[in-house]
């Protein structure tokens, strides 16, 4: 069963155009001219209970959102989006209990209080029972290793413990659906780990849907298999993470450390060098031709250890915005023909 199900999604605004300098403005008081701005443009997918699914997308894609409106903070335009059954725009008591919406660049925490009295109120919001809040709790603060920063005033946290003090914060109620929009953001690389961590812990020990944004694509290999594309409100890819490589990177990279020196001119016949440096070489050669690469080196070359992988997943999903952009810039001059004939 569908957890999560979006059919046909649109979000659109209208925003004001206002010409520059005070003639502009007296102009703006008059007569108004607006644009609409197509943040999600007719998306659909669904998510079943328990994934974990990426939600990739440049600045100004359409994902927070998309995950603002799964969350009920919008209406939406047109198309439907559920969660858990509910129309989550209604905003009901029943579906906000089993939800839970964390913006790394937002907090709920008060500033001026420890994250203890945060915890206290959310509680008495949700109507926790007093048996699970503390319950859950020390499952959270053992998870989180919290202990040493409940009785602190949050202004004095640092940037990490405020992220886990959110966390925990947002999770307190147990929510069946997690939307978490850049949970790791401006974290250092052991804080960003600790945070995957428990994001993975946390999914397999209740089974929890997570919808996870984030610019930092460490936090995408290690806790999703699947990926949810979108780039200008468009859907453009939903599928297997490591499948979008077959399906986009023309090539492969092949991993090579020699036992002795070899030169650049000497691997050329073998693919593209990237790389040469200390006996170690990195070449990219076409997908299809991998295995008679790999065999031809291992042949003629004094291989010492090889290794062959699918290009970086940053440069993957770059490539994808890059061929989204070149189409967007062909249908563009296309329009423009025909408006010109």
């Amino acid at each position: 069963m569908a957890q999560i199900l979006v059919q046909h999604l649109c979000k659109y605004y209208q925003v004001h155009q206002k010409e520059p300098g005070l003639i502009g403005s007296l102009k703006s008081f008059i007569w108004r001219k607006y644009s609409d701005v197509k943040a999600v443009d007719d998306i659909s997918f669904s998510i079943d209970a328990g994934e974990i699914v990426g939600f990739l997308g440049p600045n100004g894609a359409g994902k927070t959102t998309t995950l603002k409106v799964l969350s009920g903070l919008f209406y939406t335009t047109s198309g439907i989006a559920q969660v858990l059954d509910f129309t989550p725009s209604e905003r009901r008591a029943a579906f906000l209990r089993q939800i839970t919406l964390v913006m790394g660049q937002k907090q709920q925490l008060n500033w001026d209080l420890p994250a203890m009295e945060t915890f206290l109120v959310n509680a008495a919001i949700y109507e926790i029972p007093d048996a699970q809040f503390k319950k859950t709790l020390a499952e959270l603060i053992e998870l989180l290793e919290l202990a040493p920063l409940l009785k602190k005033q949050v202004r004095k946290l640092s940037l990490g413990e405020r992220m886990k003090c959110e966390l925990a914060a947002a999770l307190l109620h147990r929510p069946k659906v997690l939307f978490l929009d850049e949970p790791t953001i401006g974290l250092d690389v052991t804080m960003q780990t600790k945070i995957r961590q428990f994001i993975a812990e946390y999914n397999q020990r209740y089974q929890a849907t997570v919808i996870l944004t984030s610019h930092y694509m460490a936090d995408v290999t290690a806790l999703c298999q699947r990926v949810i594309v979108i780039d200008h409100g468009k859907l453009l890819y939903d599928g297997d993470l490591y499948k979008l490589a077959e399906k986009i990177a023309p090539n492969k990279l092949i991993r090579v450390e020699f036992s002795q020196s070899v030169a650049r001119q000497q691997l050329q016949a073998y693919g593209q060098v990237l790389k040469l440096r200390d006996h170690r070489a990195e070449l990219l050669v076409p997908r299809d031709s991998t295995s008679e690469v790999a065999a031809r080196l291992l042949a003629q070359m004094p291989i010492a250890d090889v290794t062959i992988e699918d290009p970086p997943i940053e440069d993957v999903i770059s490539r994808v915005f890059e061929q989204a952009a070149q189409a967007r810039a062909e249908r563009d001059e296309t329009d423009d023909d025909e408006v010109e004939d």
